[in-house]
């Protein structure tokens, strides 16, 4: 009698509780339907979410800076990973009618300022204008402002010169782009783009190319690259005159897709005196920090405890074999001596054969 009360007092609690809980989600979802996460900005990769393309998010500078007969215009545009050009319209209603050059300003997902210099103005006229900006998911066009031109005399200068010149300093990971800027006397900002399609994605930091009016030197370092991939990169300019965009370049990185355990060949000893000689040999880092070293001895296998070392020297993390050396002092003469060379990263000490010399008499 006792199990059968029990039993209808569990039976009571739980229906209570699924009543309970079905309020509760009523509450929250008064529609009674399951509505999946709508997000179409972002996907997963292994649990990280990753940006997704989308039209370009535009805003125009409400100040403008009007002239006898021209005005600097300027707003921000954020390509959201498509490529992207933008222009000024303009006009003396708000129904514009006149567009300006468009420029290309690529595919990152970094908000970038857009100077516009228009020419060709009434003087004491108001005029309209707003940013607009296209890529592949669509055209956005930002507010209308106006300003009115006036008798100040138009600003001298042009808009920037700008040259992609190269790359080097090429690894697995890094590379240095090279450019040449000229701010043709108005005060300059440049950058460099890269990425792995020709859509370009990724920006630099923007960095001060001065106002001067002859062509400089830019150059950047940039990392986190990936080994074996194609990369295209091109340098910008920009001043309130324009943006100019360099030409569009190329390069690969340095391989192996994986670094590894260093590479090394003990070379032959040179320079060899009664007390004295210079030990070679040729390493690979092969892609990770590496320090080498030489050990040299009487014993013939290297094996004993009285085995001498020369100084630890790094040769860096490239890809590519390098010759190195270490010079041997204080040498008994008319002795046979063992040598070898060593290597040591993160992935492993590597020795190299064993090889020997006989300082002179």
């Amino acid at each position: 009698m006792n199990k059968n009360i029990t039993t209808v007092v569990i039976v009571i609690a739980l229906l209570l509780l699924a009543v309970v809980g079905y309020a509760v989600w009523m509450a929250y979802n008064p529609t009674g339907v399951v509505v999946p996460n709508e997000n179409t900005n972002t996907n997963t990769n292994n649990g990280e979410p990753v940006s997704q393309p989308t039209a370009p998010t535009v805003q125009t500078d409400s100040v403008a800076a009007p002239y006898i007969s021209t005005v600097v215009v300027k707003g921000s545009v954020n390509p959201n990973g498509a490529a992207t050009t933008y222009w000024f319209e303009y006009g003396k209603t708000s129904a514009l009618g006149t567009k300006t050059s468009k420029y290309s300003i690529g595919s990152g997902f970094v908000k970038i300022y857009t100077p516009a210099y228009i020419t060709g103005l009434e003087a004491n006229t108001t005029y309209y204008f707003r940013l607009s900006a296209n890529n592949s998911l669509g055209t956005v066009n930002a507010q209308t402002y106006s300003f009115t031109t006036n008798n100040t005399p138009n600003p001298q200068g042009n808009a920037p010169t700008t040259t992609t010149v190269d790359v080097n300093d090429i690894t697995r990971t890094t590379a240095n782009f090279h450019g040449r800027v000229n701010p043709n006397g108005s005060e300059t900002t440049f950058w460099f783009e890269y990425g792995k399609t020709a859509n370009l994605g990724s920006v630099t930091a923007f960095q001060s190319a001065g106002s001067q009016d002859s062509a400089s030197p830019v150059s950047v370092s940039v990392s986190n690259l990936q080994p074996l991939t194609k990369y295209y990169f091109r340098l910008n300019a920009q001043n309130q005159f324009g943006t100019i965009n360099g030409q569009i370049l190329n390069f690969t990185t340095n391989g192996p897709s994986q670094a590894t355990v260093p590479t090394v060949t003990t070379d032959k000893t040179t320079a060899i005196t009664d007390s004295s000689a210079k030990l070679n040999a040729t390493i690979n880092a092969n892609g990770a920090t590496t320090t080498y070293w030489f050990e040299y001895s009487d014993d013939s296998l290297l094996s004993n405890v009285l085995v001498s070392t020369t100084p630890q020297q790094s040769i860096g993390d490239g890809t590519s074999s390098v010759s190195v050396s270490a010079n041997l002092n204080n040498l008994d003469n008319d002795k046979k001596y063992y040598i070898r060379a060593v290597a040591k990263n993160q992935y492993g000490t590597v020795r190299g054969d064993i090889d020997s010399f006989t300082s002179k008499k």
